[in-house]
């Protein structure tokens, strides 16, 4: 679904006051990380506070017996493009504060509300150090600047970086040009405007929404409608989307159809130039997991990404990763040889990427989740990436 046509198009006095009170948001609040980083908790609430104080201003000026329409995006984790506990976390702050305050009446992310709505939270929780940082802003939807935007420094534990519902199903991380936009938003500063990467998705990010709700509630073939119009969509051309239709007709059994949706899947990594699978390796060892209904898609999907990378012709880097368990030396050993593994694997597949392919194994640098439990819940810290390089260097 798009969004109404004259988004971007508002009164000139409406237009005027607009820019009087943006002006406003960023003399007296530009955007900084506070010092000193605060429990999970209430650096949570500390965040949607300070993001509905900034927007005092702009919502008393009008003087409107009515509170403003906003919407929430679901955040996210800026590190893997996942919903996850600590984001859902976040969501309900700010869902509580918005409710318990004046100002603005909160409707639900979905496409039938978008005509109705003038404003929409977005956030994001990334690493920095001594803890995670919680970045919120407010956007206009009628011009799509960002009004208000805060920055809080939350302390490393308790912030529960378990993905959820469809986000632990997918087979691959969700980062594409749309969730780095949406996350680039997220940071920035009042005045500017919304990264264009997701400002020209937002419809399409209402619906998808709309999709993972009912796949999350077990409405699969509700969700395969869904995601199968946002695929024939300009703006569905996302891995959202397609890792939605995978997903949905793998809960269908439908599974010629899932290895095409899949297919599609790789293809658009590809040409994204990195995609990051989440093979679950037995710990400790190359071999996959034991549990055959969490690994028996293992054969088609090194098929498919075999298939897909040969005919795009691409040189990549395949890039093992482990959980934290152990020490580094040894993990470096075994995301190499994890890394290894697979290309031998593609290289059965297709023997042409035997000379298209090299590894690299990065150990437990570059984990996600960090819980080391060795078990589904940190899958995406044993994940092999797969990053295009230049088939020259």
């Amino acid at each position: 679904m798009q969004i109404r046509p004259d988004v971007f198009t508002l009164p000139l006095l409406y237009s005027l006051l607009l820019g009087i009170g943006a002006s406003t948001l960023v003399g007296c609040s530009t955007p900084h990380v506070a010092a000193e980083a605060l429990p999970f908790d209430r650096a949570i609430r500390a965040a949607a506070d300070g993001l509905l104080e900034q927007a005092q201003p702009l919502s008393g000026m009008f003087a409107a017996p009515d509170r403003q329409a906003v919407m929430l995006d679901p955040t996210l984790d800026a590190d893997s493009g996942q919903q996850t506990s600590a984001t859902q976390q976040l969501d309900s702050a700010i869902t509580e504060r918005v409710q318990q305050g004046r100002s603005f009446e909160l409707m639900p992310f979905e496409a039938a509300h978008l005509k109705s709505a003038k404003y929409l939270v977005v956030g994001s929780i990334s690493r920095a150090e001594g803890g995670h940082r919680l970045d919120l802003a407010l956007l206009d939807l009628n011009t799509g600047g960002v009004v208000a935007q805060t920055s809080v420094l939350a302390r490393l534990d308790a912030a529960d970086m378990k993905p959820i519902g469809y986000y632990r199903d997918s087979p691959v991380l969700m980062k594409d040009e749309t969730v780095e936009g949406y996350i680039r938003t997220t940071r920035a500063r009042p005045g500017n405007q919304a990264e264009a990467s997701y400002l020209g998705k937002i419809g399409a990010a209402a619906s998808i929404n709309d999709a993972a709700r009912l796949y999350n509630s077990g409405r699969y073939r509700e969700a395969l409608v869904e995601y199968r119009g946002l695929a024939a969509t300009p703006a569905g051309n996302q891995i959202r989307v397609l890792s939605g239709m995978y997903l949905s007709s793998v809960k269908l059994g439908r599974t010629v159809e899932a290895e095409s949706a899949f297919g599609r899947l790789v293809a658009y990594g590809l040409a994204q130039k990195n995609l990051s699978v989440k093979f679950l390796f037995n710990p400790g060892s190359t071999d996959f997991w034991a549990d055959s209904r969490l690994t028996s898609a293992y054969g088609m999907w090194l098929r498919q990404i075999a298939r897909q990378a040969s005919n795009a012709k691409v040189c990549m880097d395949i890039v093992g990763h482990t959980s934290k368990t152990g020490p580094e030396e040894v993990n470096d050993s075994l995301s190499a040889r994890r890394a290894s593994f697979i290309k031998q694997k593609l290289s059965a597949e297709a023997s042409e990427l035997t000379a298209r392919t090299r590894t690299v194994g990065m150990g437990s640098r570059h984990n996600l989740v960090g819980s080391g439990t060795d078990d589904v819940v940190d899958a995406p810290d044993r994940r092999v990436d797969f990053a295009i390089v230049d088939c020259t260097a």
